[in-house]
């Protein structure tokens, strides 16, 4: 079964197209990018086998970019399909499903009404995501099309984890509570780790951390998310490339009065212009902070928060698992810098983490970190949102044969 998995943000559109033999026995057979669009220079760039292509070209809509896709992907020396009929389905990244999805499903109308009705709680990412899914009807309408919540995993977080400390009613209201993100991230690393391990993952107590420009840990136990985390929305939590994580509430109010801000300024702030780049002043990019570190005291500054606020997190959801079994890292950070991994275990031997530092200079690819005596397993385990995407979009389109 041919599989286009599609992630449209609010000005591109990733793809990846996979032969699915299964679940487990598959081949990507294409990946790209269309960016800039409805923005002057649009531009695509298609990786085939060895072979890079790039190409730029108007694309004014979401439509336009996906038919500009599945023409390099069925024709000229970009070619790896006869023709778009042999797309047998198409799997879509859809960030937010609220509480109506814990699982990812065939859309349907119901399921699209869904999605826009949740348009409020993630109002930068779930338009986007709903121009792919009808485009990719009207170029492919007989072809099934499956979503997959970034919110789903976190669905199984009990009601005292996701309840707010504010008035009922306005959960009841407007369904205000934790919802948790980068879910599909979260269950792939957690079902390799247990793989890798040789474990049932449903005898497992796991803290997946998902570090890139985002950043957010879950507490996973016997296969499921017990708490995570990002919140209402990604901004609660860890500190981030731009976002400020966790914050008293009332510095919003304290910033208002002291400097005339609205609250979409305040709101631009908290999201763009905190985090990593907030305390450094010199960047969004951990890297980078690294790079300035020996000479830059808020650069030093800066990666000893991440440490903390992490090791923070750890010991709450050691305690809620009832202990632990495995620690893993993943995505940009969690999978490249072994300094923040390094800072982030050192001092957490009391808690059975024991990190060696030869093994942790492995980079982006599968291996444990820990040292031999560590009763809890360190594990790095790049993500693969994609293939998990592929991997649902496969079962749900294969029980409908």
């Amino acid at each position: 079964m041919n599989v286009l998995v599609v992630n449209c943000g609010s000005s591109t559109v990733k793809y990846q197209l996979f032969a699915m033999d299964g679940e487990e026995v598959y081949q990507v057979l294409a990946k790209g990018l269309v960016e800039r669009i409805g923005i002057p220079g649009s531009r695509l760039e298609h990786k085939f086998g060895e072979r890079v292509f790039s190409q730029e070209r108007d694309a004014s809509n979401h439509r336009i970019a996906l038919e500009w896709i599945i023409e390099t992907l069925t024709s000229g020396e970009t070619r790896v399909l006869h023709s778009i009929s042999q797309i047998e389905a198409v799997g879509h990244r859809v960030v937010h499903g609220g509480e109506k999805f814990t699982g990812s499903v065939l859309i349907d109308e119901t399921v699209l009404r869904v999605i826009r009705e949740c348009a409020d709680l993630a109002p930068l990412h779930n338009p986007p995501n709903i121009l792919g899914i009808e485009a990719c009807q009207a170029l492919m309408p007989r072809v099934p099309q499956v979503a997959v919540f970034d919110t789903a995993f976190h669905g199984t977080i009990p009601e005292y984890a996701y309840i707010y400390a504010i008035p009922y009613e306005y959960y009841e209201k407007y369904r205000i509570r934790r919802y948790g993100f980068h879910g599909t991230s979260h269950r792939y690393v957690a079902e390799r780790a247990a793989k890798i391990m040789g474990r049932d993952l449903r005898e497992l107590r796991l803290i997946t951390c998902h570090m890139g420009s985002g950043v957010s840990f879950a507490a996973v136990k016997e296969g499921k998310s017990i708490d995570t985390s990002m919140g209402f929305t990604p901004l609660e939590g860890l500190v981030m490339g731009t976002r400020c994580g966790d914050l008293d509430p009332a510095i919003v109010f304290f910033l208002m009065e002291k400097e005339g801000l609205s609250a979409e300024e305040v709101e631009e702030i908290l999201n763009k212009r905190s985090g990593v780049l907030g305390i450094s002043g010199v960047s969004s990019d951990t890297r980078d902070i690294e790079d300035a570190a020996p000479s830059h005291h808020r650069s030093r500054l800066t990666l000893e928060i991440i440490a903390y606020r992490a090791k923070k997190y750890i010991g709450a959801y050691y305690a809620i698992l009832g202990g632990l079994d495995a620690l893993v890292f993943t995505a940009g950070i969690g999978e490249n810098s072994s300094f923040i991994r390094y800072s982030i275990c050192k001092g957490l031997e009391h808690l059975g983490i024991y990190i060696d530092e030869e093994r942790n200079k492995a980079r982006r690819k599968e291996a444990f970190l820990n040292e031999d005596r560590s009763p809890v397993k360190i594990l790095m385990v790049p993500t693969n949102e994609e293939l998990m995407i592929a991997r649902d979009t496969w079962r749900i389109v294969e029980e409908l044969r």
